[in-house]
């Protein structure tokens, strides 16, 4: 019985020490050879330079062909600086710190003025806003490629779609002189020799907006609805690819193949019977007889208790005259549709497009000054 007790208890133990031993970590033994290297891979491709999309408007053959076209703009020639550039009135597009003011404040710091620059790259570019090309668009670093609301009507916003907002920046009426408009009195007083929207209507004309609408034979075109406007752009139409740096780029002189893919009869130079209209307008503005207004202490014209210019009298011929220099203003009292083929004539002429920016408008606005001065 002793010995059965005995032999029970030993295999017990002995079965102890087996399992202790099967489930203990065995003791690793020396290292093996090395394996044979497996087969290298293959090659994969090398990766796009991170700088690539950089390079392709930053570096000297890109920049050198930008340099030499805006060298021989309007911008970059330094006329529209040299003129007007330190004047609080036109620095805001006439210089760059007077328009990195404006685009800031919406005014020109008159502290800007004693140390301001002509135009260069930076009045117009910064940063980019973006580098997804891809899906954001090109912005070209420009500033300000926001939809623009006009100086001279701030309740009107114009959109051109990206670049093209940044030339409207500028390139629209300032906001010198009121709209001539039917205002119950049938007269208008010009009390300046500068008349008109000043010398950046392309926006405005190009919009279909902002001239004196006249009731006339020739009806006015829907806003917005010129085929320049609808399909084309400041940007496609002005700044075209080109190997001359007298034509397109940074010249903003329109290419004749930019202008082919649309006008594919021959390019035109002006909107038909422009030249001939713009004659016969200015023809009888110079022949329109008006009145001296009478002025306050300090040279303010005179109104009468209902609104009425008050006049002295004495005769004043011809609205647009040529003294002393070409297309300037007589001041005095005009009627309101003289005042108004006035205003049409000088955005026509300051347009500089010869009615091509929106040929229905400018026909209209043309056509129906001519009739009112007529009748």
């Amino acid at each position: 019985m002793k010995n059965s007790k005995l032999i029970g208890f030993l295999v017990l133990v002995i079965s102890s020490l087996l399992f202790v031993q099967c489930t203990s970590d065995p003791i690793p033994g020396p290292p093996g050879a090395d394996g044979i290297d497996g087969v290298n891979g293959v090659d994969g491709q090398d990766g796009i330079d991170g700088t690539a999309s950089c390079i392709s408007c930053h570096s000297n053959a890109a920049r050198d062909i930008v340099e030499s076209s805006f060298a021989l703009s309007a911008h970059g020639a330094g006329g529209v600086f040299s003129f007007t550039g330190a004047r609080i009135d036109c620095a805001s597009c006439h210089s760059t710190k007077g328009h990195l003011d404006f685009l800031a404040f919406g005014e020109v710091d008159s502290v800007s003025l004693s140390n301001t620059s002509p135009i260069t790259c930076a009045t117009c570019h910064d940063k980019h806003s973006t580098f997804d090309f891809e899906n954001d668009g090109e912005d070209f670093a420009l500033r300000s490629i926001d939809p623009v609301t006009l100086v001279i009507d701030e309740t009107t916003v114009v959109d051109f779609g990206g670049t093209s907002n940044n030339c409207a920046t500028c390139h629209q009426p300032r906001n010198s002189y009121v709209i001539p408009a039917e205002n119950g009195t049938g007269q208008y007083v010009v009390a300046t020799t500068r008349f008109g929207p000043h010398h950046g209507p392309q926006t405005t004309m190009l919009e279909g907006i902002m001239g004196a609408n006249i009731p006339g034979s020739e009806g006015y075109p829907g806003v917005a609805s010129a085929a320049h406007r609808t399909g084309a752009s400041c940007v496609s139409c002005h700044m075209g690819e080109s190997t001359d740096v007298n034509e397109g780029l940074h010249s903003w002189n329109p290419t004749e193949a930019a202008c082919i893919a649309c006008h594919t009869n021959g390019v035109p130079e002006e909107m038909a019977g422009f030249t001939e209209g713009m004659a016969t307008l200015k023809q009888l503005l110079t022949e329109v007889v008006g009145e001296e207004y009478a002025v306050d202490t300090e040279g303010n014209p005179v109104f009468d208790v209902d609104g009425n210019p008050v006049g002295t009298g004495v005769p004043i011929t011809g609205l647009i005259v040529d003294v002393p220099s070409p297309n300037r203003s007589n001041e005095g009292i005009f009627t309101t549709e003289q005042a108004q083929a006035a205003w049409n004539y000088m955005t026509l002429l300051e347009d500089q497009s010869n009615g091509i920016h929106n040929p229905g408008y400018s026909r209209a606005l043309l056509t129906n000054s001519i009739e009112a001065l007529q009748n």
